[in-house]
């Protein structure tokens, strides 16, 4: 057996070592079923979980192939018990089969055994009916329920049950100049193929024309769900480039405007909105015969959307994420509920093909002055991130990377409005926050864009769906307590292809010794996760190294 660069232990985890030469090569492998856990210097770990396996199997990977990778990069022999576990948990989906015929939703299974231990379960046995052969029928409420609860017990099904073709709408792609890329193509293919489902591509990657394309795939009434108001006008403003879509056939569903034509943007805010304790705007879900429904960044979707998609589950789902990480843990929701995986991209391999640019990861830490690591040591835990994440010293470096980088269009993104004020106003800058307008934020961009504003400074508002092609330098001063998803977004502000073919620099500027440092350590999770060199630095030696 040739000495690789991972170690497979016995517990599912696998060490993979970094400063081996397959180590890159691995990683891209191994990220197809497995999940990066902690990625220090020289040795990163990663988990493999049922999950993990079940979302591989779907994207059409087997176990043969998954055990394959394992045994090409072991630098020992991959146990026998993580062999037998991989194999036996990979076959579990599939086993059930959520189906239709001519009397409504039935479950079956070629185990009779397996249908005996979800009848008796507490939770399951009331979304079935009388039994059949080989199975049951199951409640016309409860097909997303019922998929829910067989993921908590280990057999997740495989829905076949079919979707309604909603109301028929043309929608064809306007291929003038452009068209799709094979890795998008094979994106639509593969969710058209599975019925519903989660596709993840890196930001910069075109998800937004992944979901035209499955639009113009399936001719029908839709639904389409996003992150802002922003974010609704920039997918309108695509689909009326990219298809045969004219204005009067898109409708905006917001805080601003209520509108419902055959293809509707609607906010998630928007459908959470609660009045005098109810969903004020849920009628939207049944107000067209949707026939496809599109949840952009489906990692943030809120909790009370879950409830409402699981009375959905006749109408095709289409999920768009760059990552399938969630910070409530609600993973399984997602597989359950939209779809489980059904093609995915690793951000290295688009790079390469150059679709979008490659970038370098900085982590910059500064040391805390004396007053500030008293007042940080006496603070209580809760307001100990903000004093670390918010410190004067942090300013210092922000503004040598601006003077690197001042040809460059430079984003600088903060999590506090004070620290975002003080920085907007020491570099004479715009800044651009939850309290700027719509409309002002649309002229903020645009003068971003065309560069007459080349810094801006930017709250998390702008980690979503905002197309910013031409910014090359991001400079993280403050984030989300470590969130691996946001990681992801302002990442993926840099990776669209730059007019100017400048490659990206991610800075994230960090207190030594506080917890502004461990949520670091989390967020680099993601980078390391996706194949980026994450280099560590000193304040003092930054002018040297960078």
């Amino acid at each position: 057996m040739a000495l690789g660069p991972l170690i497979v232990q016995s517990d599912r985890t696998v060490l993979l070592e970094v400063a081996h030469p397959d180590a890159n090569d691995a990683r891209h492998e191994l990220a197809i079923f497995a999940e990066l856990e902690r990625a220090p210097e020289h040795v990163h770990t990663y988990r493999i979980t049922r999950l993990g396996l079940w979302n591989a199997r779907a994207a059409g990977h087997t176990a043969d192939e998954m055990l394959e990778t394992l045994n090409k990069y072991a630098k020992f022999p991959v146990p026998d018990s993580v062999a037998y576990d991989l194999r036996e948990t990979v076959d579990r989906y599939g086993k059930l089969v959520i189906d239709r015929d001519d009397e409504g939703l039935v479950i079956h299974s070629d185990d009779e055994a397996i249908i005996r231990q979800i009848a008796t379960n507490k939770k399951v046995a009331p979304m079935l009916e009388a039994p059949i052969h080989g199975g049951y029928r199951v409640q016309d409420w409860a097909r997303g329920s019922l998929k829910q609860q067989l993921v908590k017990l280990g057999w997740p099904a495989e829905d076949l049950a079919g979707y309604t073709p909603g109301t028929p709408h043309e929608i064809d792609l306007n291929e003038d100049g452009w068209s799709l890329r094979e890795y998008q193509r094979d994106a639509v293919n593969n969710f058209f193929e599975g019925g519903s489902g989660v596709v993840v591509l890196p930001c910069g990657a075109g998800k937004t024309i992944v979901g035209a394309g499955a639009m113009a795939a399936a001719d029908t009434n839709t639904l389409i769900l996003v992150t802002n108001t922003v974010s609704a006008r920039q997918w309108r403003a695509e689909l009326l480039r990219r298809t045969s879509l004219t204005e009067d056939e898109i409708g905006e569903y917001s805080g601003d405007t209520k509108e419902v034509k055959p293809v509707t943007i609607a906010t998630y805010q928007i459908l959470t909105a609660k009045r005098k304790g109810e969903y004020a705007h849920l009628s939207l879900l049944n107000a067209l015969d949707w026939g496809l429904i599109v949840y952009d960044e489906v990692h943030l979707l809120p909790a009370p959307v879950f409830k409402l998609t699981a009375d959905l589950q006749a109408r095709r789902r289409l999920g768009l994420t760059a990552t399938l990480v969630r910070e409530d843990g609600r993973e399984s929701d997602v597989f359950s509920l939209i779809g489980p995986k059904r093609f995915d991209a690793p951000w290295k391999e688009i790079e390469a093909q150059g679709f979008i640019s490659p970038a370098e990861c900085f982590e910059i830490r500064v040391d805390l002055p004396y007053e500030t690591r008293m007042e940080y040591a006496s603070a209580a835990d809760e307001d100990r991130y903000r004093i670390a994440a918010t410190a004067e010293a942090k300013l210092e470096v922000m503004r040598h990377i601006v003077e690197k980088h001042r040809e460059e269009r430079i984003l600088i993104i903060g999590q506090y409005l004070d620290q975002i004020d003080q920085v907007a106003e020491e570099l004479g800058v715009p800044k651009l926050t939850g309290q700027t307008p719509n409309a002002e934020r649309e002229e903020l961009y645009e003068a971003f864009r065309n560069g007459d504003a080349p810094i801006l400074v930017v709250s998390k508002v702008a980690n979503f769906s905002v197309d910013l092609p031409d910014a090359s330098v991001a400079i993280q001063i403050s984030g989300s307590y470590g969130s691996r998803q946001e990681e992801a977004q302002r990442l993926g502000r840099l990776l669209r292809p730059s007019s100017t073919g400048v490659s990206a620099s991610f800075y994230t500027i960090v207190s030594r010794e506080t917890v502004d440092q461990d949520f670091a350590q989390n967020r680099q999770r993601f980078l390391a996760e996706q194949g980026y060199a994450y280099s560590i630095l000193d304040a003092e030696s930054l002018t040297a190294a960078v």
